[in-house]
């Protein structure tokens, strides 16, 4: 392998960041980017093998990677299908407008904005949980200054939502695969991450002291709407228990599920030729799972050239909770997915405790600034009022909230121990 390769590896990689960094300012998706980088870095590896030797740990290094890929892309086209059909009959808006009262006071609705936006994300993805937040926020008419509260809110508690399920984050999943952590560990995580939130949500709605006039917006859901929300709601509960109990991979609990609601919509007629079900599989945001594919395999070839060694020397010269602090105040500038891949490729030794420290960090730390999650990301696309300088109005108290929830996870986590 000539020298100078690894180099050129790196700067692939250094590319793809920069390239996920300035998606705004350069318009080129960040999914067509790095998945050319990522398989060009594997083509280059492959290229210039210099013995059959090292051929032989490319190959091996790469069916590895395209395992860890494969089992990540088929849970979330299982998870995201169901998500996708749900969002389109209109069921999760409808069952969050049914909570809600005709007139509630602005400082109650900001709490329970919160807590809509915490649930919502762990059981669906984080964009599809902040474009239902969006929606419910801007329905409200309320005054600039109000609705950036609210947004503020929601970009946090979607983020604080998704650490404790891995159907609500990549990270969180992409931890749990890799046996950093169980489930019931993740569970827990819950605890500390919605403390966080309501932390966050009791400090700006201080100020807050109208009223808001809820306007409901009824849905007709048809029998196998309800019927394929509930399939959903079990393959959740099985994904958990089946692994609990018996070690069954989540992926194929989803799959199960998915192939469920196929037969299912086939029974009750939703599945016909001009409306098949299996469209709602084109609907997914296959650009997402495209730049996850990009992003694992430019940090898979990193490892084969032992580039990810600097991550371990970070949790050599410093305490992990540090380290694993500093990493979610990181995810606020980098993309937390390349960031908790390279940790984990990075073999990073730590207890229990701190990996579960970790998965928060990652998941909530991209909370600190607007451009720093896909959940601020969007929110920014459709709120006018939200900008990378009217969020960071609000740094202070993310930071609060952020550290709050980071504390309360190393608690937790010596409590578990």
């Amino acid at each position: 392998m000539p020298e100078i390769l690894p180099y050129f590896l790196i700067g692939l990689a250094l590319l793809g960041l920069l390239a996920v960094v300035l998606e705004e300012v350069i318009h080129v998706n960040k999914a067509q980017v790095v998945l050319f980088l990522g398989a060009l870095s594997w083509v280059l590896l492959f290229a210039f093998s210099a013995d059959e030797h090292t051929h032989e740990l490319v190959q091996e290094g790469l069916q590895e990677n395209i395992g860890e890929i494969a089992s990540l892309w088929l849970f979330l086209l299982a998870a995201m299908t169901f998500v996708a059909y749900l969002n389109k009959k209109g069921l999760i808006e409808s069952l969050i407008y049914r909570f809600l009262p005709q007139q509630i006071s602005e400082r109650k609705l900001l709490i329970l904005t919160a807590l809509f936006a915490f649930i919502f994300s762990s059981l669906a993805d984080n964009i599809t949980a902040t474009l239902i937040s969006v929606a419910l926020i801007l329905s409200l008419n309320l005054p600039a200054a109000k609705t950036l509260r609210f947004a503020t809110v929601a970009v946090f508690a979607v983020n604080s939502g998704g650490v404790a399920m891995i159907t609500g984050d990549v990270t969180t999943l992409m931890i749990f695969l890799a046996g950093k952590v169980s489930i019931i560990n993740l569970l827990l995580l819950s605890i500390p991450a919605l403390g966080a939130v309501l932390l966050l949500a009791i400090m700006l709605s201080w100020s807050l002291r109208d009223h808001a006039v809820i306007n409901h917006k009824d849905n007709d859901l048809a029998p196998v709407d309800l019927a394929v929300a509930v399939v959903f709601i079990l393959t959740i509960l099985s994904t958990i228990a089946g692994n609990v109990l018996f070690d069954i991979p989540p992926v194929l609990s989803f799959l199960t599920g998915l192939s469920v609601m196929f037969l299912l919509a086939r029974v009750y007629g939703e599945d016909t030729e001009n409306h098949p079900i299996l469209n709602y599989i084109r609907q997914i945001e296959f650009d997402t799972l495209l730049f996850f594919l990009g992003i694992l395999l430019l940090v898979g070839s990193l490892k084969e050239i032992h580039a990810l060694d600097s991550f371990v020397a970070l949790y050599q010269h410093m305490p992990a909770w540090a380290a694993n602090y500093l990493m979610g105040l990181l995810s606020s500038l980098i993309d937390n997915v390349p960031l908790t891949a390279a940790l984990l490729k990075a073999d990073v030794s730590m207890s229990l405790q701190e990996w579960m420290a970790l998965t928060y960090a990652v998941g909530v730390g991209g909370s600190l600034l607007i451009i720093g999650s896909a959940a601020g990301i969007v929110a920014m696309s459709k709120i006018d009022e939200l900008t990378f300088g009217s969020y960071l109005k609000f740094f202070i108290a993310l930071m609060i909230a952020y550290s709050a929830g980071y504390s309360g996870t190393l608690l937790l986590g010596r409590a578990i121990l």
